[in-house]
């Protein structure tokens, strides 16, 4: 699925502050677009408060960071709260979006075999075309890579 340099998949999805948000409300921006398997999980859990930590430095480039995963509005309230996360996180409970960007995958764990979200991210420009993409993103460092990535962009 070749998606890189194309318009991003637009959506609509619940977000996590009792809002309807749609990709295009953030037209003028970067997009940080971070797709997870469960909120409240050991590598979850370290990669949104990663980007807690780096919030700010996204912020002053102008960046917005959205995470997706199937987990309910409610249970994005819960891990928001615990984790002091400054950004939103979207439900996209019935995986449309997440089939949409190609992320909705086969998974096994302990032989078990299901489907699920497969750690990605997605960087869009401010016009909305997508910039960059990561697949199978481990947790360790790719905080700091994808700053490092908005940050050379903007300084082009």
């Amino acid at each position: 699925m070749q998606l890189i340099g194309n318009p991003a998949p637009d959506f609509t999805l619940p977000a996590s502050n009792g809002q309807i948000v749609s990709l295009s409300d953030f037209r003028g921006k970067f997009v940080v677009l971070y797709f997870y398997p469960k909120d409240m999980t050991p590598g979850c859990t370290t990669e949104a408060c990663d980007f807690r930590d780096y919030y700010d430095q996204f912020r002053d480039l102008n960046a917005v960071i959205l995470g997706v995963s199937t987990d309910s509005v409610e249970r994005h309230q819960k891990f928001i709260e615990k984790y002091a996360l400054p950004f939103l996180l979207l439900a996209d409970e019935q995986h449309e979006v997440a089939e949409k960007y190609g992320v909705w995958k086969q998974k096994k764990n302990f032989g078990k075999e299901y489907m699920g979200i497969e750690r990605s991210t997605f960087v869009i420009d401010e016009e909305g075309k997508l910039l960059k993409e990561w697949r199978g993103v481990k947790v360790k460092g790719h905080v700091e890579e994808a700053l490092a990535y908005i940050r050379h962009v903007v300084q082009k």
